[in-house]
């Protein structure tokens, strides 16, 4: 790490790696197998990150490096079409009810910017809807009460952002009806796009209140206005069809990344046909990649929903998050009853908030938990060899590899600093 930060900035090359939050030097990691990832000093971690969630098969699985080292003495990059990218997209719209059309990008940042500029493109109209505590990537108009790395290091908006690009974006609460109908009724005719996390994934673990992803349905059909679903982290996560089949809501749009990537960088954006179209060489919303479809991530993410489809995945998952369950209900339930601890899952993704029983509903009662309280969790953790992300704003992810034993082994370390609190 001190070589590190002699040539990136506080030695890291993305913000929340930094343990800024958690405090202490951060794990310098040297390789993963299954569910293990090992440092550079050859100590081995049960890993319940993921690499922020695409490694949903766990680190290094054969029928992925198969696929990525055939290809690999192929070509790594074309910058033309391929028949890699075809077939991904093919199966990605197979999987997701009401996706019509996408576009292959690098990044989810990526895949967020260009899905507001296609929506805006669309309807002619400028202004957006984002909520406190989503994150949707580091593009300036984003960059507004976001989530993440920005609640991580405490900060509500970026240095480096113009007022002139945020003035068109509006902030509203997340689980907040009313707070959406006065964005609507302030500035209904001026709306392109609504964009949500639908389980919001960057304030902790958020779930949308019942009805409040079809409230949002409703609103944005009346205004004419698009709405967006954000799946980067929960898309072929939660479902196969993602929130749009996990809550019955179809959005007009989506981003996703991560998994569609199989951990090496790549994302999408898509939609409905008449939106997508906007989109250049076919419309004038202009868009553009070198490396966007690249070889190594198209067959990396086909094989893993490939192998998603072979395990069963959403199963298994929901299964072994059923045991989270049942180990935190039985280990941990004194302190429920003492306001000391709250626990939520939905599929694959889990958290625990601390200093409440009560599971928070937007950024502002995420931010009112203790952090300092999950920090000494969090190295309690590593000191008995669990990684997750080091950031009380972020969540944990179950992947196929991870064993029953695991899961004791984790909350039985949460158990244990509680007792110390007591």
């Amino acid at each position: 790490m001190e070589r590190s930060q002699r040539v990136f900035p506080g030695g890291v090359n993305s913000p929340v790696r930094s343990f800024q939050s958690v405090g202490g030097t951060p794990i310098v990691f040297s390789s993963g197998k299954g569910k293990y990832l090992y440092d550079v000093d050859g100590n081995e971690f049960i890993d319940f990150c993921a690499s922020w969630g695409p490694l949903i098969v766990g680190y290094s699985h054969p029928a992925i490096l198969s696929a990525m080292e055939e290809q690999l003495h192929k070509a790594v990059t074309f910058g033309a079409p391929s028949d890699l990218e075809v077939r991904l997209a093919e199966k990605v719209i197979d999987w997701v009810p009401g996706l019509e059309m996408l576009r292959f990008v690098s990044s989810g940042t990526e895949a967020t910017m260009s899905a507001v500029r296609a929506a805006r493109a669309a309807t002619g109209k400028n202004k957006f809807i984002k909520f406190e505590g989503c994150y949707h990537g580091h593009a300036d108009q984003f960059l507004v009460k976001a989530g993440s790395g920005l609640a991580t290091l405490g900060n509500p908006s970026s240095a480096g952002v113009p007022e002139g690009t945020i003035s068109d974006t509006l902030t509203a609460i997340y689980n907040s009806e009313e707070s959406v109908n006065e964005l609507f009724e302030k500035f209904g005719n001026e709306i392109a796009a609504v964009i949500i996390e639908p389980v919001a994934a960057n304030m902790g673990l958020v779930l949308p209140k019942p009805g409040f992803l079809q409230f949002l349905r409703k609103i944005t059909e009346k205004f004419s206005a698009v709405l967006i679903f954000d799946e980067v982290m929960t898309g072929f996560r939660l479902a196969r069809g993602g929130c749009a089949e996990l809550f019955s809501v179809q959005p007009d749009m989506w981003t996703f990344g991560k998994i569609i990537g199989g951990g090496v960088p790549a994302a999408a954006y898509g939609g409905k046909k008449e939106i997508m179209q906007q989109v250049a060489p076919l419309g004038a919303a202009y868009q553009a990649g070198t490396l966007s479809g690249n070889p190594l991530a198209m067959v990396a993410g086909y094989a893993t929903l490939c192998e998603i489809e072979k395990q069963s995945a959403f199963n298994l998952l929901e299964k072994l998050g059923q045991k989270l369950d049942s180990i935190v209900e039985t280990e941990l339930k004194p302190f429920f009853e003492k306001e000391k601890i709250c626990y939520v899952r939905e599929g694959s993704f889990f958290c625990f908030f601390f200093g409440t029983n009560k599971l928070p509903n937007n950024f502002s009662e995420v931010a009112a938990t203790n952090m300092t309280l999950f920090n000494k969790v969090y190295h309690a953790w590593i000191k008995q060899g669990i990684y997750l992300g080091p950031s009380g704003y972020e969540v944990g992810f179950l992947s196929t590899c991870i064993e029953e034993s695991d899961l004791k082994k984790m909350v039985n370390v949460v158990k244990d600093v509680l007792m110390t609190e007591e």
